[in-house]
C-alpha cells in the first residue's frame, strides 16, 4: 500500500476564505487554491497575523508569482508575475476562475506565524499546509488554525 498525503505532506482546509491558517512551527508553506466561476475575477487579499485570533493583522505584501486556469482540467496553469504585492487580482476572463498562490513560512514578519487569503468577491479559498513539520495519521493532524 502507498503512503497517503495526508498527515504526511499536506493538511488542508476547504473552506479557508478569510480563515487563520499556521504556519511557522506546522508547515513549511501555506498553498492556498481559489476558484470563481463565471468569468468575473476577484481580488484575494494576503494577511499575516501573531496567533489565530488576528493578533497584529496586516497585508503581507510578497506576492509576485501566481497561476491560473479555468479550474475544469481542460487547460494547463498559466503563470503570472506581479509587483510584490498583498493582493492578487483574477481577470474577469474564464482562463483565470481559478487561482492558486503559494506562501512560505520564511515570508512571514518576525513573531508572526499564521496567514490567510480572503477573498473579496464570491470567490472559495481552500488553504493546503504543506510539507508538514511533524506528520501523523489523519485523525490526529492539529486544525490548521490551532
Amino acid at each position: 500500500m502507498s503512503q497517503r498525503a495526508l498527515g504526511r505532506l499536506i493538511n488542508p482546509t476547504p473552506a479557508a476564505d478569510g480563515v487563520w491558517i499556521a504556519l511557522k512551527g506546522a508547515a513549511a508553506g501555506v498553498t492556498f487554491s481559489c476558484f470563481l466561476t463565471g468569468a468575473v475575477g476577484d481580488t484575494y487579499t494576503l494577511q499575516e497575523a501573531k496567533d489565530n485570533a488576528g493578533t497584529g493583522a496586516q497585508n503581507l505584501a510578497i506576492i509576485t508569482e501566481y497561476h491560473t486556469n479555468t479550474g475544469n482540467a481542460s487547460d494547463a496553469w498559466t503563470r503570472r508575475t506581479q509587483a510584490a504585492a498583498a493582493t492578487v487580482v483574477t481577470a474577469a476572463a474564464a482562463t483565470q476562475n481559478a487561482m492558486v498562490v503559494e506562501v512560505e513560512g520564511t515570508s512571514l514578519s518576525d513573531t508572526y506565524k499564521y496567514v490567510k487569503l480572503t477573498s473579496t468577491g464570491a470567490g472559495t479559498v481552500t488553504a493546503i499546509q504543506r510539507d508538514l513539520g511533524v506528520q501523523r495519521a489523519p485523525a490526529s493532524l492539529p486544525a490548521t488554525g490551532a
